[in-house]
């Protein structure tokens, strides 16, 4: 299940995100609205999430948020950028990796979901 995170989630809103991949969240964060979308299987369906809720292509960066130890990871296809310099899956600029992931602790982080 996808979900448009404008606002500080719930704990159900993280489990809901947590139910396809059980252990981690793949994300897409718009850098630019601060806002992401988590869940599903994925970074693409987060990505076509937040695109038709009116994101640019260009803000939107993935990444996968692991909750219970409360980690990211920079690593998603849609992070191939050749025209914003970004030839890697792997966010390239710091800048860019450290909004993605201030974004991501704000909204998303914080929870530690038991293990069912």
């Amino acid at each position: 299940m996808v979900l448009i995170i404008k606002t500080r989630a719930t704990l159900e809103q993280v489990e809901q995100m947590l139910q396809t991949l059980k252990i981690y969240i793949k994300v897409a964060v718009d850098i630019e609205k601060e806002i992401l979308a988590g869940g599903g299987e994925r970074h693409s369906e987060c990505e076509a999430a937040l695109l038709e809720d009116g994101s640019r292509q260009r803000d939107i960066w993935g990444a996968d948020w692991t909750p219970f130890d409360q980690s990211i990871a920079y690593e998603s296809i849609i992070n191939i950028r050749p025209s914003q310099n970004n030839r890697s899956m792997i966010i390239q600029e710091p800048e860019i990796r450290e909004q993605v992931k201030k974004i991501t602790q704000e909204l998303i982080g914080g929870y530690k979901p038991e293990f069912s």
